[in-house]
């Protein structure tokens, strides 16, 4: 965060924070197939932090067929901070139809628990939104869940805007089995 102060000649000068200064040694770099183990760690590391490591199937064959095989789905981006792997986004591109252009989707966002508060959530978000402006997004979004108020109240002071009107559904297992064989 830049805070703005008056300097003695009256001029506005910015000064930078101590998790400005923090999130700034964030080295951002797009994952490689080397990086899996890691993406699948984040991922288990993610879904226990949301408490749904129940939900977990992923596995690194798959992240391998999904992420770097000939359909990619998706893309990862791995943060780094003093050499070391502390946070990842995974997303993929969406579309607005209203809009008629894509959207980018931000299907995981994870910074571990010891580095949280040092601004590297909002350096992921930051990245992820000059990587839609420079790709002709229209839009930047993901989903949060209703109980996780501190990530809620991270991504309302980044100037994000609930959904409350819209319901999230999805169809997995045997409904999306079912469905699918109705043909």
């Amino acid at each position: 965060m830049i805070k703005q102060r008056m300097s003695k000649d009256g001029l506005e000068c910015a000064e930078s924070t101590q998790a400005d200064k923090t999130a700034n040694a964030l080295e951002i770099i797009p994952a490689t197939e080397e990086d899996i183990p890691l993406i699948l760690s984040f991922i288990k590391e993610l879904a226990d932090s949301q408490k749904l490591s129940h939900e977990v199937v992923a596995n690194e064959a798959l992240l391998k067929q999904t992420l770097f095989g000939d359909k990619q789905v998706a893309e990862v981006v791995i943060g780094y901070f003093q050499g070391q792997a502390v946070s990842f986004a995974l997303f993929f591109h969406s579309y607005s139809v209203f809009h008629g252009r894509p959207g980018i989707y931000l299907e995981g966002l994870y910074v571990q628990s010891r580095y949280r508060g040092k601004g590297f959530g909002r350096s992921l978000l930051t990245y992820l939104g000059n990587l839609a402006v420079e790709r002709g997004c229209c839009l930047l979004e993901w989903e949060v869940l209703n109980w996780n108020q501190p990530a809620i109240d991270f991504y309302k002071s980044s100037g994000a805007i609930p959904m409350d009107d819209w319901t999230t559904f999805n169809l997995t297992g045997d409904a999306l089995e079912r469905i699918a064989s109705r043909g």
